[in-house]
């Protein structure tokens, strides 16, 4: 059946998409959101069409100079045709 939809993360998409998802990890040395953010925002400049990101796993890396937040985001996309 060509065109029928169904939910991806909460968006209603065509199944005729074909998604891919990857895994990245944002730093900041100010906060878990900040890590998070600057990992979706690296996606939305170097992907095209970004559907959905996840946040799966926060993390601080400890240093002498002080602390590196981390934030593990999976992000899907849809490939194109």
């Amino acid at each position: 059946m060509s065109g029928a939809c169904r939910a991806l993360n909460g968006q209603t998409v065509n199944t005729d998409m074909v998604f891919k998802k990857i895994t990245l990890i944002g730093t900041s040395e100010e906060s878990f959101d900040s890590a998070a953010d600057e990992a979706i925002d690296r996606a939305e400049d170097t992907l095209e069409n970004v559907y959905w990101a996840e946040v799966e796993e926060f993390g601080v890396e400890i240093k002498d100079a002080g602390r590196e937040y981390q934030a593990e985001v999976e992000v899907a996309f849809e490939l194109e045709g």
